[in-house]
């Protein structure tokens, strides 16, 4: 299949493109689609005349490309509706009525030079069909978000995240604003389909099925949190869809001398304890170093619970009730992945056996509370 994308250097046309590329070159086979695939990409910089040679051999278009933010409102109309009317006049000219996608805005329903200019492309798509026949798929999208938007553009998420993951300003007029959002990922995956032909319409057009509402206040608050979670440690709720779509957003507007942030190391002559990751609900991870022939813990708990994991060097983990005298132990390596459960009720202690730093990962289901630590020292 020969697929003609327009703006293909454009947000959603660079997102679509490398997902058709991993599907072409075998590596994304979760479409279950024909991996047989050649993309004509056609932006600004495209050679014109390659677009006749395209029109003419091309089995399906995704026609992205459009004017955002122009120096003049005449650019507008010349733009959005302009180039389309090239582009269907040229696949006319080869009697090409190959199904062709065209993105438009919910803003085509307002009367403002970009509304109307996103409203005649519409038309003019609607006509084309009537007229040759051609499968038409008329996508009035709201706003979007992910990676690769530019800031300072036409993607508000993309402005905060960029902005604030520098420590910059953002503008919030008004905290209440309602926001209708789509993700990148939902919009590829909604075109993927479209290409299919199994596209998902409401009358007239076609719209992704995934729409996210928030306002725009709730956003602001969501992006400050992420830049926040480096010193609170804080994970977000991965569980809600926008909030991890969000995330991965913001992380890709990280600068890039800013990937990585140092954490708190505890330490003592035993060795160092390091905190890395808490969640509310989940509990905290955390890194353990010890000394060789160092032994630490000797405590037990009521209710919180923990899990060990030795990833270096080689050590022992001993268990006894308060109650009783049987020790047990369990030999722990980094040669051999092992995960131990930390029951409660018995007090309990790792000991480095070795000559050399022992490394364990440690999670426990509950973040530490100095108030009620639920730690009770007592000898193994």
């Amino acid at each position: 299949m020969r697929i003609l994308v327009t703006g293909a250097k454009g947000f959603v046309g660079k997102n679509l493109c490398a997902t058709l590329k991993n599907i072409a070159d075998g590596k994304d086979k979760s479409y279950n689609i024909d991996s047989d695939i050649t993309v004509f990409q056609y932006d600004l910089g495209t050679d014109k005349a390659l677009l006749d040679t395209y029109c003419k051999e091309c089995d399906f278009v995704f026609h992205l490309a459009g004017v955002n933010r122009p120096e003049t409102e005449e650019e507008f109309m010349e733009g959005n509706f302009g180039f389309s009317s090239t582009l269907l006049d040229t696949l006319k000219k080869y009697n090409n009525t190959c199904p062709i996608m065209i993105s438009s805005s919910i803003q085509a329903e307002l009367d403002n030079p970009y509304g109307r200019s996103k409203k005649a492309g519409e038309d003019l798509m609607f006509a084309y069909g009537e007229e040759t026949g051609a499968k038409v798929m008329v996508y009035r999208l709201p706003n979007l978000f992910g990676k690769w938007s530019r800031p300072n553009y036409n993607s508000v998420i993309a402005t905060f995240c960029h902005n604030i993951a520098r420590d910059m300003p953002i503008t919030v007029n008004n905290r209440d604003v309602n926001m209708t959002l789509v993700y990148i990922d939902d919009l590829v995956n909604e075109l993927i389909s479209a290409l299919k032909g199994e596209e998902n319409r409401e009358g007239a057009f076609c719209k992704v099925p995934v729409e996210h509402k928030i306002t725009l206040g709730e956003i602001a608050d969501l992006i400050y949190s992420f830049k926040e979670s480096r010193e609170t440690k804080a994970v977000p709720d991965m569980s809600d869809g926008f909030t991890k779509k969000l995330y991965a957003t913001y992380l890709s507007f990280l600068p890039e001398d800013g990937f990585s942030y140092p954490l708190k190391m505890n330490i003592d002559n035993r060795g160092s304890f390091t905190e890395i990751l808490r969640t509310a609900d989940r509990g905290q991870f955390s890194v353990n170093i010890s000394k060789p022939h160092i032994t630490k813990g000797n405590h037990w708990h009521h209710t919180k619970n923990e899990k060990f994991l030795v990833v270096s060097g080689n050590g022992v983990i001993r268990f006894r009730k308060p109650d009783e005298e049987k020790v047990i132990e369990y030999f722990v390596s980094g040669e051999k992945l092992e995960v131990v459960d930390i029951p409660t009720g018995y007090t309990h202690n790792i000991e480095n056996l070795g000559d050399t730093d022992m490394v364990t990962f440690m999670w426990c289901n509950e973040c530490f509370d100095p108030n009620k630590p639920d730690t009770f020292f007592e000898e193994v």
